[in-house]
């Protein structure tokens, strides 16, 4: 995505978090196409982090594969402290990109803060997994707007993904 719009004026679609907070959901063999990007101890480089979402855009768009904004989701996940994935949502299977599904039954929580505290949101997410019967097998982050985004809404808005 890019800020192809007036200074001030948002790129990423305003984020509803009653969708997504505290909910459960299932995905059957769900499409992304997934793209690598280099961790130090779990930190990412911030210019990365554009570079790997924007390429992934770009396929999606091109490939029209790229769902509507409202629908728009990109998964970080943390494979190792030295190397991140990004997982973008697409329509359908695009040619020349690494074309991989997700299928299993996740949990998700808002959390709306800064993106070092994400130690901590996995904390409170674990918390509220085991008040529902439930464990994590892996953790997945959403972040829903573009850094200048959040500036703008006045809200940093992630979630929290952990597929149980």
């Amino acid at each position: 995505m890019t800020h192809n719009k007036k200074e001030g004026e948002p790129c990423c679609p305003k984020f509803d978090t009653s969708k997504w907070d505290k909910k459960a959901f299932t995905w059957k063999e769900k499409k992304f196409i997934r793209d690598t990007f280099p961790l130090f101890m779990h930190m990412p480089w911030p210019p990365m982090i554009g570079k790997s979402i924007g390429k992934l855009w770009k396929m999606a768009t091109e490939a029209k594969a790229a769902p509507d904004l409202k629908d728009f989701l990109c998964l970080s996940h943390d494979s190792s402290p030295w190397k991140g994935e990004h997982y973008m949502a697409v329509t359908k299977e695009v040619e020349g990109a690494d074309n991989v599904t997700l299928s299993g039954d996740y949990m998700s929580m808002v959390f709306d803060g800064p993106y070092n505290a994400v130690p901590k949101y996995m904390k409170e997410l674990d918390e509220y997994l085991e008040s529902e019967g439930k464990k994590a097998k892996d953790y997945y982050f959403y972040y829903t707007t573009c850094p200048k985004c959040a500036k703008i809404y006045g809200h940093n808005y992630m979630v929290g993904i952990a597929e149980v």
